[in-house]
């Protein structure tokens, strides 16, 4: 059996059993743990969770939006993916021009109050709708201001101009495969502003190597959801190293996925005991279109999952 689900089942283990029980800003609570790394060898299969399933469409669309450059969720509603939905409804909610029933704390009252249920699930399908159809509503309310697209490709300097961080270091991968440079940050102290970033970025740095004629990459991830955000991170990053080693003519090495504030929100525990009490199944493989070369022209159609069979999917509320 491969390694790399139990290196995630093994963070989960260790937060319940030395992690610390802390508030947060989203006043959940959690169970937290400061400074911890995983290893994932790319080449044993792709790092897919099996004691769960989960929506690999959903990873994908997501990670091909943030090499887009793209910072509004229009796209992806347009592939049916709502990970990004909770963020820019607040601030629709939040904003002077709502007019509908009121929303304060929604993240938290929707997961206990039913009646009050019904009728965010009623408000969220109308935002999602207007995103979709309004361009103007979309512009204001569907964006999510300086998030990974923009930092990974148009990152603001100083001097006004903009850097593409993610096709510079494809083109050092290239050129100078030993650097030690190979690296794009998310993370602009300026932006954690919340009028500049509707979330400041969790996963905030990340670095390639190659060795052996493989590309492995490394994240830091300063903040991390262990149960919701953590497993779509190691597939997402995982995925990013395939595309830029098919580019640059590389096998793929390992991914190294490091946290500064790895966490359980206290609302997940019972999930995650399910999920502790299930064996994993085999890694699935990934295939890419043999007649895709570059991570920036690749599209949906140009991946497939082969081979996944997975557990069941288990839900939990996502904390905003």
């Amino acid at each position: 059996m491969s390694n790399n689900e139990q290196e995630y089942l093994r963070l989960l283990r260790h937060l319940l059993a030395k992690g610390e029980r802390k508030s947060d800003r989203t006043g959940t609570g959690t169970i937290s743990s400061f400074g911890y790394q995983m290893r994932f060898d790319l080449s044993e299969g792709f790092p897919l969770l099996t004691t769960k399933k989960l929506s690999f469409k959903s990873i994908a669309s997501e990670l091909l939006w943030f090499i887009r450059g793209d910072t509004n969720i229009r796209y992806l509603l347009q592939h049916k993916n709502n990970i990004w939905n909770e963020w820019a409804f607040k601030k629709w909610v939040e904003s002077g021009e709502y007019e509908g029933p009121d929303m304060t704390d929604f993240g938290l009252r929707s997961q206990r109050d039913e009646a009050f249920n019904a009728v965010y699930k009623a408000e969220m399908e109308s935002f999602k709708r207007r995103v979709l159809e309004d361009d103007d509503f979309a512009a204001k309310y569907g964006d999510l201001g300086n998030v990974y697209g923009k930092q990974w490709r148009r990152w603001e300097t100083s001097r006004g101009e903009t850097i593409d961080q993610l096709k510079n270091v494809v083109e050092e991968i290239k050129r100078n495969p030993d650097s030690r440079r190979l690296i794009v940050s998310s993370w602009s102290p300026e932006d954690v502003a919340p009028q500049r970033a509707a979330l400041p970025p969790c996963h905030t740095l990340f670095q390639f190597y190659v060795s052996n004629g493989k590309l492995s990459c490394q994240l830091y991830q300063r903040s991390g959801d262990t149960f919701l955000g953590i497993p779509f991170n190691i597939a997402s990053y995982a995925l990013l190293t395939h595309l830029i080693a098919r580019e640059c003519g590389l096998g793929v090495g390992d991914f190294v996925h490091t946290i500064g504030d790895a966490h359980i929100y206290v609302n997940h525990l019972e999930q995650i005991d399910i999920q502790l009490g299930r064996e994993p199944r085999p890694l699935p493989t990934l295939r890419l279109n043999p007649e895709a070369r570059s991570v920036f022209d690749f599209d949906m159609d140009d991946l497939e999952l082969i081979g996944y069979d997975p557990h069941p999917a288990i839900k939990a509320p996502v904390a905003v």
